[in-house]
């Protein structure tokens, strides 16, 4: 999801920390519990946690380490489509995989941090097709997608005969834009949770945060025709070569970690038809110009 009207607010102190004030404080994030486990295990692709605020257990601020020059990817991503770069995706790839290594490395935080369990992971999916339809209300895209909904639904059916997944906690809404490009490299960002999801088991598939980040380069894509005039052949042409750069890299990184067994591929499609819906009701409740994106992605696709 794009950060333009972000419902949190940050602020700079001295170029050293940021302190990311959060509008609806709540006793359930997972950020502070993340952070914690990350720095143990040694995961550096992050800002340095500093300290979290709360207030009768309810979290008000977080606090992190500033990092020099950081622009997040939907600037430094979408900069990469229109020039056509496609290298920073092999290492956006290998930073993912590395992400699921460090969260399924026990900690004192996180003592059993890998479960394999039987579910279905269908019905949060269907349920968010059902709300995508209900909440669209331009007459062409919800015209489109009552006209699709069958495919779709085929695409998410595979959910429904998962079997055995492993579980861990991901990132949960893991997209570019939660990606940083600063003076040293890459880092990734809030681990606030996916805004259009709750009650959800904090344990989840790792498919989950590469589904989202897979088609968060189809949504750079598509904020490059809208906004930067990008031609939309060369764009599909983009998003399918980074796309394809980012999952090898990722399949690699995991293997080359012993821990092959934590993608369940089966699902990642599935995922990203999920995620596509959820874009649909993000920008419904939070960013209505949003909706072109996911739109634009999913007649690309169909």
């Amino acid at each position: 999801m794009i950060p333009a009207d972000q419902t949190n607010h940050s602020v700079i102190v001295g170029e050293t920390v940021v302190v990311k004030w959060f509008a609806r404080p709540s006793g359930d994030s997972p950020a502070p519990e993340l952070f914690a486990h990350l720095a143990e295990v040694g995961f550096r692709a992050i800002a340095e946690p500093y300290a979290a605020v709360f207030c009768r257990d309810e979290l008000l601020a977080l606090v992190t380490a500033y990092l020099p020059e950081a622009r997040d990817g939907w600037e430094w991503c979408v900069d990469e489509a229109v020039s056509g770069g496609t290298e920073f995706a092999g290492e956006l790839g290998r930073m993912a995989a590395e992400l699921h290594v460090a969260l399924a490395t026990p900690s004192s935080v996180l003592p059993d941090p890998v479960r394999v369990v039987e579910a279905s992971w269908a019905g949060r999916a269907f349920e968010a097709l059902s709300e995508a339809l209900r909440v669209t209300e331009d007459a062409e895209d919800s015209a489109w997608l009552s006209a699709h909904e069958g495919d779709l639904r085929r695409e998410l059916a595979p959910l429904g005969v998962a079997g055995d997944t492993p579980v861990l906690r991901i990132h949960g809404d893991l997209h570019v834009g939660q990606v940083l490009q600063w003076r040293d490299g890459l880092a990734i960002v809030d681990f606030d949770g996916n805004p259009t999801v709750s009650g959800a088991s904090p344990y989840q598939p790792a498919a989950r945060d590469l589904a989202q980040l897979t088609t968060s380069l189809e949504h750079v894509a598509q904020v490059a025709v809208k906004r930067r005039g990008a031609d939309p052949q060369a764009m599909a042409a983009w998003a399918w070569m980074t796309r394809e750069t980012l999952e090898t890299a990722y399949v690699t990184t995991l293997a080359e970690a012993g821990q092959s067994e934590l993608l369940d591929r089966s699902l990642l499609r599935p995922f990203e038809i999920e995620q596509e819906c959820r874009e649909l009701l993000y920008a419904a409740h939070h960013l209505p110009r949003w909706r072109y994106a996911p739109m634009g992605v999913l007649r690309t696709w169909f």
